[in-house]
């Protein structure tokens, strides 16, 4: 039994794990760098090395796969905006500042990723669907920290909080994947100052109003 679970001193299940990232990473890539339409079964596979029964271990369907590289894409954000938010100066600039720079470098900085969370995330009803829970989830990040910066203590803040977090978070989904396209002729440095004076301007008018 013990030789049948381990191979190289490996278990089943770190064998599986490692099989499944292979994948994602050929996905990423494939995505990428080609398009979403290039995701097939075979050529994932071979891309990543491996045999296409590997694939129906973590997988059942394309829209599986990107859902996991959208999920995984949105973990990596979290971390380092909450990172970046913990550790920049006690300031609604410096702060908004830190965290719009991080996941704006985030999915720049290596673009197969922008191209999965913001392009092929809505290609197909489910797929938008769960990008749009995204939204929430990261709307609900927003007013949770500008809560907890502004120390707003009622038990039950105002509704217009989750409003503008989400209006927020929405409106930068939409002009980061304008400026990726194209439309937007500026600078990276330009749009994470333009889009910090706008989070700032909410969120300080926001403060004014709710103390």
């Amino acid at each position: 039994m013990t030789a049948q679970r381990t191979y190289g001193g490996i278990s089943a299940d770190a064998r599986r794990a490692q099989r499944r990232t292979a994948l994602l990473e050929a996905a990423l890539e494939i995505i990428g760098t080609q398009g979403l339409a290039k995701l097939t079964v075979s050529g994932l596979c071979t891309r990543a090395g491996l045999n296409e029964r590997y694939y129906y271990e973590s997988f059942d369907s394309r829209d599986a796969v990107l859902t996991a590289l959208i999920d995984g894409i949105a973990e990596e954000l979290a971390a380092v905006i909450v990172t970046s938010l913990h550790t920049a100066p006690a300031d609604t600039r410096a702060k908004a500042h830190a965290a719009i720079t991080a996941g704006i470098h985030l999915l720049t900085d290596d673009p197969r990723k922008a191209e999965v969370a913001l392009v092929a995330g809505m290609a197909t009803p489910e797929l938008r669907a769960r990008t749009t829970e995204t939204v929430r989830v990261f709307a609900r990040l927003v007013a949770t920290e500008g809560v907890e910066f502004y120390g707003i203590t009622d038990p039950e803040p105002d509704p217009v909080i989750d409003f503008r977090a989400t209006y927020l978070v929405g409106g930068l989904v939409q002009t980061l994947t304008g400026w990726l396209r194209g439309d937007l002729p500026i600078s990276r440095d330009e749009l994470i100052e333009h889009t910090t004076d706008v989070f700032v301007l909410l969120g300080e008018d926001l403060a004014r109003r709710l103390g």
